[in-house]
């Protein structure tokens, strides 16, 4: 009977196009019980805001709950704060399930930061030196490099002096050397509020590719650090989840291994 099963799982595999190997290759980054991967940070109140970092701690920022009976990751956004993993990596295919909550303390706004290192607190008093894919309402996708010594490269167009990813257009390079930061999607993917979003990131060698619910919105090229004139490749480093302004439910964060990245998100 067990041969038995084991076929029957191999060819519902084949049928939904799916190797046993590839379905193996995926890694949960989330238990399912508890936090105990990851490293949680509290950084500042927000301005008008700060009777909540006198109860704020980092297991209630942080904490997982049951939510139509799964158990998921919630992140309060009362201050701000980082949930940072404890390992790093490098080439790899990230997935991301989440949705906003009800409770808002500022804005709807959050982001996944990725090839982090050094100290928690680097950036802005509360995350580590990064790439940020944004996860903000109404701008997931967009790239905002997190301290002044990371750098990368992407196609865009500039509209009134917003620089806008473009797969057609010429290449740019952004960083605090050159005044540019923030690089904005190349189109709105986001489901509505009380929805499920899927976030896809590709890593591979220097280059990052942002993709919300299937659609590519982001390609960062280049990436690398910048430290007293000399630059140093970026490909590899921690993963943070953000808290910064509002309520926000993870279903899932998993990993795989990758050795390309597929042509069908380039």
């Amino acid at each position: 009977m067990r041969n038995v099963a084991i076929f029957i799982v191999i060819l519902l595999g084949g049928i939904l196009g799916i190797s046993w190997s590839q379905k193996e290759s995926w890694k949960s980054l989330f238990n399912g019980e508890n936090l105990e991967n990851w490293d949680k940070y509290i950084g500042p109140t927000f301005p008008g805001h700060e009777e909540l970092g006198k109860t704020a701690t980092t297991d209630n920022v942080f904490s997982v709950v049951t939510v139509d009976g799964y158990k998921m990751i919630r992140i309060s956004g009362e201050v701000h704060g980082s949930l940072a993993t404890k390992e790093s990596f490098g080439n790899y295919h990230l997935r991301v399930v989440y949705k906003w909550g009800d409770k808002v303390t500022l804005e709807r706004n959050g982001g996944l930061l990725y090839h982090g290192y050094g100290p928690l607190g680097t950036a802005f008093g509360t995350w580590m030196a990064s790439v940020e894919c944004q996860m903000m309402h109404d701008n997931p996708g967009d790239t905002f490099l997190m301290v002044d010594s990371v750098e990368c490269s992407a196609k865009v167009k500039s509209e009134k002096g917003v620089y806008v990813y473009d797969p057609k257009a010429e290449k740019v390079r952004f960083g605090q050397r050159v005044n540019r930061r923030m690089i904005r999607k190349r189109q709105h993917a986001e489901k509505p509020l009380g929805e499920w979003n899927t976030l896809e990131l590709y890593c591979l060698g220097q280059t990052a590719v942002h993709v919300v619910n299937g659609v590519t919105v982001m390609v960062n090229e280049d990436i690398c650090s910048c430290d007293n004139g000399s630059i140093h490749p970026l490909t590899s480093g921690r993963l943070q989840l953000q808290s910064e302004g509002a309520e926000l439910f993870i279903k899932e964060i998993s990993i795989e291994p990758i050795t390309e990245i597929p042509k069908t998100v380039l």
